[in-house]
């Protein structure tokens, strides 16, 4: 029996990996299951349109669902607002400040919710691991494919 790699999550995170697991499994799967049987009712199958669409929109779901199912068996869900720490762990929200005094915030969530529009970045990100375990006033390198920065920790927070 293999083990599998957990999967950090937050809670709001494990909500929508089961939202969408519910939609694709209880709404799209069935509605596509009897599209596809009307088609193939159709005759030829070799050169039907809306079967062979189907049979790959299936697959797709199949497979996507499979993934869904593996995710949420492994999460292992970690709520920030639990934290009681003054590290950087897991869902933290660190502002940090760059050498030009630009400051920037970031989250630290698990990798089915990561989101760089709303600065998101999951945990095993090279940005996340230099944070990991820092506290306030900490500087931190960051290793970018463009070479590295120097980041200073001015707050920590989990909310």
């Amino acid at each position: 029996m293999s083990k599998k790699t957990p999967n950090y999550i937050t809670p709001g995170g494990l909500h929508k990996l089961q939202q969408e697991f519910e939609d694709l499994f209880y709404m799209e799967r069935p509605k596509l299951v009897e599209t596809i049987a009307w088609a193939a009712s159709n005759g030829d199958r070799s050169e039907n349109g809306d079967y062979i669409y189907g049979k790959r929109r299936l697959r797709h779901i199949d497979s996507r669902l499979k993934y869904l199912r593996d995710r949420i068996e492994a999460a292992q869900v970690v709520d920030p607002l639990q934290q009681k720490t003054l590290e950087v762990r897991f869902g933290a929200t660190v502002e940090l400040e760059d050498e030009d005094g630009h400051i920037k915030s970031y989250q630290i969530v698990g990798e089915d919710e990561f989101d760089p529009q709303k600065n998101r970045i999951s945990w095993r990100s090279p940005m996340a691991k230099a944070l990991l375990g820092r506290k306030v006033d900490d500087e931190v390198e960051v290793q970018r494919p463009v070479g590295s920065i120097f980041l200073t920790i001015t707050a920590i927070h989990y909310k």
